[in-house]
């Protein structure tokens, strides 16, 4: 049976979603990717890495175990736009955020993808699923945190220079406004630059996931990687990573509280 993620199972009602910082790619799907490809640049290096101590806060985490270019599993299975008008990788891209490609020829059929769905898409959705109904059983409600990065600077994705910290809750609507409220606010009292619902306001995770009227509440975190690695060699930075951990904690810590003083 086929792995796809690495779960972890905490005591809080605090789910910790990390979708796109898996490297692995199946040999047959291997062996038709371009150099480009092959090195995976578009992965969310070392993010589960980065909130590994939120497992001793308690918070329960999944960890996709492969790479965003097998399938996105923070995209719908229908391959829905995230972004209208915007330019956007699909569920199954063929280039990279920098436009190279991914595959040496061809396209992938109807038939791969739904076979690369049924594989890998549909076994992390439905432990998601499972996980946060569990928590909402136990503890009356559940929050869901997607947590992400990507390059400071990505021309073909958005403008200038991307903020450190960048909040997404579909403009609201993926969680109550006291949870939104608390996060923001912690995020605001950081050293770093923060901003709500802009460039990345959640993707399908959060989108789908979050149902505040139910009692879920989901926040995407898209951190730039600046904060914690050179984003040139992809290096992790100890140093600065010790830094943003301590702001993480503060984010998690603040959800947590918000739903607790409200539950």
């Amino acid at each position: 049976m086929i792995e796809v993620a690495t779960p972890f199972d905490g005591d809080l009602p605090v789910l910790i979603s990390v979708p796109h910082d898996g490297c692995h790619i199946p040999d047959d799907i291997r062996s038709r990717m371009t150099p480009a490809g092959l090195a995976v640049p578009d992965t969310d290096w070392h993010v589960a890495e980065l909130y590994e101590f939120a497992r001793d806060l308690g918070a329960s985490m999944q960890i996709a175990n492969y790479s965003r270019y097998v399938v996105d599993l923070n995209r719908a299975a229908t391959d829905d736009v995230l972004y209208p008008g915007q330019l956007v990788t699909g569920l199954c891209p063929l280039s990279t955020f920098a436009g190279e490609d991914i595959y040496n020829e061809g396209e992938i059929t109807e038939q791969e993808k739904a076979e690369r769905i049924s594989t890998y898409w549909r076994p992390y959705h439905e432990r998601l699923t499972s996980t946060l109904a569990a928590m909402r059983a136990k503890h009356g409600y559940a929050l869901l945190w997607d947590a992400h990065s990507i390059p400071s600077v990505v021309p073909r994705l958005f403008d200038g220079k991307l903020p450190a910290l960048n909040i997404g809750t579909n403009s609201g609507k993926s969680c109550a406004a006291f949870i939104e409220t608390a996060v923001c606010e912690a995020a605001s009292a950081s050293p770093y630059s923060t901003v709500l619902n802009d460039r990345f306001k959640g993707g399908y995770i959060t989108r789908h996931y979050g149902n505040p009227d139910n009692h879920v509440h989901a926040v995407q975190l898209e951190i730039a990687q600046r904060t914690y690695m050179d984003e040139a060699t992809t290096v992790f930075d100890a140093e600065k990573a010790g830094q943003l951990r301590a702001t993480l904690r503060q984010l998690l810590e603040a959800l947590l509280s918000a739903a607790r003083a409200a539950y």
